[in-house]
């Protein structure tokens, strides 16, 4: 019975998810309530916020499952690259692919204003991300591609601050320019690196 329970949450939990995301794409963030979710999704409204605490929430959760798939399929690459350069622009080209693959340019340029108020979940989000590219760091570190006397904390957040922003310039359009943003974060990425070559 405990299978079939399980199954049932996940099922209502991507109906809401699935639900969220058709309103903000078709509203608007902002002019979207949970109320609204809940009828799309064929839920009450307490059951949304069973599964998440707001709107918001459901947006991290999104980009939250996006960036760590990133992170999966960079892990499972590192190993192709032979220089710390064309991994981590490989990274960022990755958690952007995916990013948006969740929530169209639209809806992050709606987000884009939001972010500047950061709550304390955006905050733990985030600074899981930072975590995970410190790791990588700190692999390329093994590899002897960086330096062992690099704050790879540190580098991690600058690089994920600075990618950041840059992706929300990136989204001002809705169709991006991938290769002026490619190169953009290659330039600063060569740029940092070539002062952390050991």
């Amino acid at each position: 019975m405990s299978g079939l329970r399980q199954r049932q949450k996940k099922a209502r939990r991507e109906a809401i998810v699935t639900a969220a995301l058709g309103l903000f794409e078709t509203q608007g963030y902002a002019a979207t309530t949970v109320e609204q979710i809940a009828v799309q999704a064929g839920v009450s409204t307490p059951t949304v916020f069973n599964y998440f605490g707001s709107k918001q929430e459901i947006l991290l959760a999104l980009v939250e499952h996006a960036d760590k798939q990133a992170i999966i399929d960079a892990r499972s690459q590192i190993p192709d690259f032979d220089n710390a350069v064309d991994a981590m622009c490989h990274l960022e080209s990755l958690i952007v692919r995916h990013e948006l693959s969740v929530l169209p340019p639209a809806i992050w340029r709606e987000l884009s204003p939001l972010s500047m108020a950061t709550t304390p979940p955006d905050q733990d989000f985030n600074a899981g991300l930072v975590r995970e590219i410190a790791s990588l760091l700190r692999e390329l570190q093994e590899r002897k591609m960086l330096s062992t006397t690099v704050d790879v904390d540190f580098v991690a957040y600058f690089l994920n601050d600075y990618s950041s922003m840059l992706f929300m310039r990136l989204v001002q359009d809705d169709v991006p320019d991938f290769d002026a943003h490619a190169q953009r974060i290659r330039q600063l990425t060569q740029t940092l690196f070539d002062g952390l070559k050991p």
